[in-house]
C-alpha cells in the first residue's frame, strides 16, 4: 500500500510538471505583450446577472465605462486584456472580479467582490446565507446551518465540519483580477477587554500579467468569551495563485487553519439563562467549566489545478478565445488535505441548583459527571485523531461546438483517493505511537451540458467509485434552468435532482477515545433530493422547495454516538426571500418552512425567518451612504441538537426544547468612498421581552447585549 501511495503521489507532481511545460512552450509572446498593451482600452462598469453592486476602481458602485462589444466582426479584432475561455465579453468588461475553482470539472464560479452595504452590517458570516445557522454563541464557535440541505455531506473529517464557516478549503479559496492591485483589511471588535470579540480579515491581489494573477487572504476570528471559558481562537490563510490564458490555465493555492477552542459544554439548566440574573455572564454556571476542556484543530492544505485546450479547428490572430471554437481540453489535479484534532479535559464534576425537586416543590441541587466514561485515564483526557487524503485525478473536457452551445462540454475524468486515518488505542500507549488505517479509493466521474441561447441552459453528471475504500458509491444529478424575460427583466426557474449512495465516514465506525470507544458496521447511506426554485430579481422575490428522502440515516443519537435509522426518513422545506423597498426603506424577508417525518432522527425547527427592516440614504451623494435599522431571528422552539466538545459534533438531544425567541441587533453601516463603516448593538432585547432563552443549540446560549464597531477599507493601487 505504502508503493501505490508513493507512485500515485510521484505520478501527480511529474503530470503536474510536465503540463505547463508543454503549454508554456506553445504561448505566443507577442500575443500576450499585445494583450498587455491593449488592456487599458478595455471598458468597465458593465454587470452580469448575480454581479449587480460590482465595484469599479473608485470604488462607486457601477463603475461607468464603455461595455465590451461582442458582436464585432472578426475583420477587427476587439481589444481585451485577457484571453481565457473560462470567462466571457461582460465578464472580462468589469474592472475587477473574483473566482472560485470547481472541484471536478474544467470551470469556474465567478462572484463580485463584496465591498458593498449590501451584508456588510451581518459580521457573523454563519448567519449570512438564507436564515443563518445554529451558533453555539460567541463568533468563532461551532455553528451548523438551519437549512438542513445546506448542511455538506461529505464525510470527510467530520470533526471540524461545524467550523466550515471558518476555514479556508479548496471550494472557498478566492482568485481575482483586476486592472490594479486590490487591498482589503477589515476590522471588527465588541465588548470589554476581558470578553472583546475581535475580526480581522486582510485580503491582497495582483495581476502579474493580464492573465496571471496571485493573491493572499487571511482571515482571523476570536473571543474572549462572554461566558465562562468560552475563548476561541480561528485563523484562516490562503495563498493562491492562477493563470488563466487562451490555451493553458493553472490555479494552485496553499491553505492553514488552526482553531483553539475552549469547551464549557453549555449551562447547567436553561433557568440559569431563562430564569436567573447574574451581574455578569461570566457567572453562569457551565458544564464543563472546572474540567479546563480544551480542542485544538490543524490543518494544512495545497491543490494545483490545470488544463490545456487542443484546438479542433484553426486558430487566427483574429480567434480572442478558444470559447467559440470546438476545442479539447486535457488536464490534472493533485490535491493534499491533512487535519489534527487533540482533545483535552480534567475529571470535574458540575452542580444544578434546580436538578431536581421535592414533592413541595423546592429544588433539590444534583451533582453530575459531564461525561459517563473514562476507558483509558480516569482523571485526564489527551485524546489526538488525524485524517489526510491525497487525491490525484485527470480529466478531459471535450467542447464539440462552442462552449454556450446546446452542449457545451463533455466532461469525463477518473482519480484515485489515498486516505490515511491516525488515532491511538489503549495498545499504542504502550508502543508509543499512534495506529495509522490507510485506505484507497478509486472513481470515474463524468458530467454534459450546455444551453440555449439565453433562455434555457441544462446539466446532468455521474461519479461512480468501482473498487476500493469507497466502492460501490454513487452520486447521479441533474440540473435545469429557464429564463424568460419582460422588458429585458428575467424570471428565471430551476430544478434539481441528485442521488446519492454513499459509505459511512470513517470516524462513524471507528474510534477509540477516553470518552467514547465504537467500532460499527454500517450500510450506505441512501439520499434522493429534489429541488425548485424560482427568483425574480427586479423585484427582490426568491422561493425555494426541497424535498429529501433519506434511508439506512447515520447521526448522532441522544448518547453522542452513531446511530443508523434503516427506515426512510423524509425532509420537506420552502424557502421564500421578499425585499421590499419604499423610497429609502428596506423591508427584507427571508423564511424557511421545515417538516420532518421523524423529529428524533433528523430534529429541525418547523418554522425559521430572518427579517431585516433599515432605511437608507445619501448624506452626500456619490461621498457617504447610510444604513440605520434592526435586523431579526427567531425559529420555533424544538429539540434543537446538543454539542459534543469531546466529538466536536451535533448530536440528537431530547431533554430540553429551545426557541420562540426573538434576537434583535440595531445597527447603523456606512460606506464613505472607498471605506466601510459599521456600529450595531447586538441583542438589544435581553431583559426587555421574548421568554429569556436565547440558545440556538440546546443549553449553549447565544451572547448578552454588547456595542459592536468595525470598519472595512478596499484600495485599489
Amino acid at each position: 500500500m505504502t508503493k501505490m501511495r508513493y507512485i500515485c503521489f510521484v505520478a501527480g507532481l511529474v503530470v503536474a510538471l510536465l503540463l505547463p511545460a508543454l503549454s508554456f512552450a506553445q504561448l505566443d509572446a507577442a500575443s500576450i505583450a499585445r494583450a498587455q498593451r491593449e488592456g487599458q482600452n478595455v471598458g468597465v462598469g458593465a454587470t452580469i446577472p448575480g454581479m449587480e453592486g460590482t465595484e469599479g476602481v473608485d470604488g462607486e458602485e457601477g463603475a461607468e465605462g464603455e461595455q465590451a462589444d461582442s458582436t464585432e466582426t472578426k475583420r477587427k479584432r476587439p481589444k481585451r486584456a485577457l484571453e481565457s475561455y473560462y470567462f466571457n465579453d461582460t465578464v472580462r468588461a468589469l474592472y475587477n472580479w473574483k473566482w472560485h475553482v470547481d472541484r471536478d470539472y474544467n470551470r469556474v464560479k465567478i462572484e463580485p467582490l463584496d465591498t458593498t452595504l449590501a451584508d456588510w452590517r451581518i459580521d457573523y458570516v454563519f448567519y449570512r446565507k438564507g436564515v443563518g445557522d445554529m451558533a453555539l454563541g460567541g463568533l468563532g464557535q461551532s455553528s451548523q446551518p438551519i437549512n438542513w440541505f445546506d448542511r455538506r455531506q461529505d464525510k470527510d473529517f467530520t470533526f471540524a465540519r461545524s467550523y466550515d464557516a471558518y476555514t479556508a478549503r479548496l471550494e472557498n479559496v478566492p482568485f481575482y483580477n483586476a486592472k490594479r492591485p486590490i487591498t482589503n483589511a477589515t476590522y471588527l471588535e465588541s465588548g470589554q477587554k476581558r470578553y472583546r470579540e475581535e475580526h480581522f480579515e486582510l485580503v491582497h491581489s495582483q495581476n502579474i500579467t493580464p492573465s496571471t494573477s496571485a493573491n493572499l487572504s487571511y482571515k482571523a476570528r476570536s473571543t474572549m468569551g462572554q461566558y465562562e471559558w468560552q475563548r476561541t481562537k480561528n485563523h484562516a490563510l490562503s495563498v493562491g495563485v492562477a493563470h488563466t490564458g487562451k490555451r493553458y490555465s493553472i490555479h494552485a493555492a496553499f491553505m492553514h487553519n488552526t482553531i483553539s477552542a475552549r469547551e464549557n459544554g453549555g449551562a447547567v439548566g436553561k433557568w440559569a439563562v431563562a430564569d436567573t440574573t447574574f451581574e455578569m455572564p461570566s457567572g453562569v454556571p457551565m458544564r464543563l467549566a472546572s474540567s479546563k476542556a480544551e480542542n485544538m484543530y490543524r490543518n494544512v492544505g495545497f491543490f494545483v489545478k490545470q488544463a490545456y485546450a487542443i484546438p479542433l479547428q484553426r486558430v487566427t490572430e483574429y480567434d480572442f478565445s478558444l470559447a467559440d471554437l470546438s476545442a479539447v481540453y486535457i488536464g490534472h489535479q493533485i490535491e493534499y488535505n491533512r487535519w489534527t484534532k487533540a482533545y483535552s479535559d480534567t475529571r470535574a464534576t458540575y452542580t444544578n441548583e434546580r436538578g431536581d425537586h421535592d414533592g413541595e416543590g423546592n429544588y433539590i441541587p444534583t451533582t453530575h459527571s459531564y461525561y459517563e466514561d473514562w476507558f483509558i485515564d480516569p482523571t485526564a483526557t489527551r485524546d489526538s485523531i488525524a485524517e489526510s487524503v491525497l487525491s490525484n485525478r485527470v480529466f478531459v473536457q471535450v467542447q464539440p461546438w462552442d462552449r454556450n452551445g446546446v452542449i457545451s462540454t463533455i466532461d469525463g475524468g477518473v482519480g484515485v483517493d489515498l486516505h490515511t486515518y491516525s488515532y491511538l488505542r489503549l495498545k499504542d500507549y504502550v508502543a508509543g505511537r499512534m495506529t495509522r488505517d490507510k485506505r484507497t479509493s478509486w472513481y470515474v466521474y463524468g458530467s454534459t451540458g450546455g444551453m440555449i441561447k439565453r433562455y434555457a441552459d441544462w446539466g446532468a453528471d455521474v461519479k461512480y467509485y468501482p473498487s476500493g475504500y469507497r466502492g460501490g458509491d454513487l452520486s447521479v444529478g441533474a440540473n435545469i434552468t429557464l429564463r424568460a424575460f419582460i422588458n429585458e427583466r428575467p424570471l428565471i426557474l430551476s430544478g434539481r435532482f441528485r442521488q446519492e449512495l454513499r459509505s459511512p465516514g470513517y470516524w462513524q465506525e471507528n474510534l477509540f477515545s477516553n470518552h467514547y470507544v465504537w467500532f460499527n458496521s454500517f450500510d450506505k447511506e441512501s439520499e434522493t433530493r429534489f429541488e425548485v426554485n424560482l427568483s425574480v430579481p427586479s423585484i427582490a422575490l426568491e422561493v425555494g422547495a426541497w424535498q429529501g428522502v433519506m434511508s439506512n440515516m447515520i447521526y448522532y443519537g441522544a448518547d453522542c454516538r452513531p446511530q443508523q435509522h434503516s427506515e426512510a426518513v423524509s425532509l420537506t422545506s420552502l424557502y421564500a426571500r421578499k425585499d421590499f423597498r419604499i423610497a429609502g426603506f428596506h423591508l427584507d424577508h427571508r423564511a424557511l418552512v421545515q417538516i420532518t417525518s421523524n423529529e428524533s432522527v433528523l430534529p429541525v425547527p418547523t418554522f425559521s425567518a430572518f427579517l431585516s427592516y433599515y432605511y437608507e440614504f445619501w448624506v452626500k451623494r456619490d461621498v457617504l451612504r447610510v444604513q440605520v435599522g434592526v435586523d431579526g431571528r427567531f425559529h420555533t422552539s424544538y429539540h434543537a441538537p446538543g454539542y459534543n466538545p469531546a466529538l466536536s459534533v451535533f448530536y440528537n438531544q431530547r431533554e430540553v426544547k429551545v426557541g420562540n425567541y426573538p434576537y434583535l441587533d440595531v445597527f447603523v453601516a456606512a460606506k464613505w468612498k472607498r471605506m466601510r463603516i459599521l456600529l450595531k448593538y447586538q441583542h438589544v432585547n435581553q431583559d426587555l421581552f421574548g421568554n429569556g432563552e436565547y440558545f440556538q443549540t440546546a443549553l449553549y446560549p447565544m451572547n448578552p447585549r454588547m456595542f459592536k464597531m468595525g470598519i472595512s477599507w478596499s484600495f485599489y493601487d
